[in-house]
């Protein structure tokens, strides 16, 4: 949704900046070459025409269950959601690594480590850089679009555009 006044994309009550000012910061210690480095690691390893997104409390600030900041247990503690986006990247997925299959995977993790051999390597690249969990889902442009326009959840897109993935 568009800010009334200024016309800026507004989600989750914040604008683009707003959600890239509070990744740089919390995630990445200020420092904006640090997330350039996190954001071309992935570029490497992703198939062609895919799209990624970051959510949750890096984007927000605040933890969705209960409104706690980032990082409100200690430095490291809270995790990063990447979501990659399109068609092609579902197929990292085994089949029983999705909560709709073929549509939107539940995320790789140290709750499911093994749904997406092919991505482990990147996540515990991902993982050494920022020196906290990342999870690493797979979902559909259109599953995006929806948390993101229909249901206001924040998403602050790091590579690509969700409307071309393919």
């Amino acid at each position: 949704m568009a800010d009334a006044e200024t016309g800026t994309q507004v989600q989750g009550g914040l604008t683009e900046a707003e959600k890239r000012a509070n990744v740089v910061r919390l995630a990445f210690g200020g420092d904006e070459s640090r997330l350039e480095a996190f954001c071309q690691a992935v570029r490497e390893e992703i198939p062609p025409g895919t799209a990624v997104i970051l959510r949750g409390s890096a984007v927000t600030g605040q933890r969705w269950k209960d409104g706690a900041p980032f990082d409100a247990d200690g430095p490291g503690t809270s995790d990063l959601d990447l979501t990659l986006v399109g068609d092609t990247v579902l197929g990292l997925f085994i089949p029983t690594g999705f909560f709709v299959p073929g549509v939107h995977s539940r995320p790789l993790s140290d709750d499911d480590p093994d749904i997406a051999p092919e991505l482990v390597p990147l996540r515990e690249q991902l993982m050494a850089m920022v020196h906290r969990p990342v999870n690493i889902q797979g979902s559909k442009s259109l599953v995006i679009r929806f948390r993101g326009d229909l249901l206001d959840q924040p998403y602050l897109t790091l590579i690509g555009d969700i409307h071309e993935a393919s």
